[in-house]
């Protein structure tokens, strides 16, 4: 089977051309395996987690209405977040997100998919957990919804309903597609139970 490989072509030049608060844009010079140089421009990251709360008793997922300036649009997202502390573990990390955005825990969690969300133009990289065996949960201390975040809502949706938003074109964030569909795939090839560990390695992150 074909696996992503790790691979790092040399970098002759690198330019910051402009920094922000959780990314920068960088301009790279590459020399390529057959001698040419080619430049390349793309946006640091990070990285992310985010979550499939599935509530199994009711075949519902918990999601989130978001508005997204630079689309312009109020989409449908799961709970995400940054991996923007330190030293933080990403399920932990995963946890508190769940816990910020829908104030509920899990009981159970497994590795549901990861994926490069845009890697022709920025380096982020993202885990998306599937959390299960759910109840409800208080916001960590100290933290305040704020910007977009506090006009964000949440609720259940059934899970046959946001396969459905996906494949009609009614659902775009990437996060929440791939966290959806795949886990349609894991359940309807019964490998629910297959997922991998949360301590599964991460290589594109190591």
């Amino acid at each position: 089977m074909r696996v992503d490989e790790p691979m790092s072509w040399p970098v002759m030049s690198r330019d910051v051309l402009g920094e922000g608060r959780v990314s920068s844009f960088v301009d790279e010079h590459i020399k390529t395996p057959s001698g040419e140089i080619i430049q390349r421009q793309y946006l640091t990251h990070p990285g992310a987690v985010a979550v499939v709360a599935w509530c199994e008793d009711t075949d519902e997922i918990a999601v989130l209405r978001q508005y997204r300036h630079p689309v312009k649009m109020e989409l449908v997202e799961i709970p995400a977040g940054l991996l923007d502390v330190d030293g933080e573990d990403w399920l932990l990390a995963a946890q508190r997100e769940l816990a910020e955005e829908a104030e509920l825990k899990a009981d159970r969690w497994d590795v549901l998919v990861d994926m490069c969300t845009t890697p022709g133009a920025c380096e982020e990289s993202l885990r998306v957990y599937l959390a299960r065996d759910l109840s409800d949960s208080t916001r960590p201390e100290g933290f305040v919804l704020e910007g977009e975040e506090a006009h964000m809502s949440w609720d259940w949706v059934p899970r046959a309903d946001l396969v459905e938003a996906v494949l009609a074109g009614g659902c775009q964030s990437p996060t929440l597609v791939a966290g959806i569909m795949a886990l349609e795939v894991a359940r309807l090839s019964d490998r629910l139970d297959q997922l991998r560990p949360t301590s599964a390695e991460w290589p594109i992150r190591q």
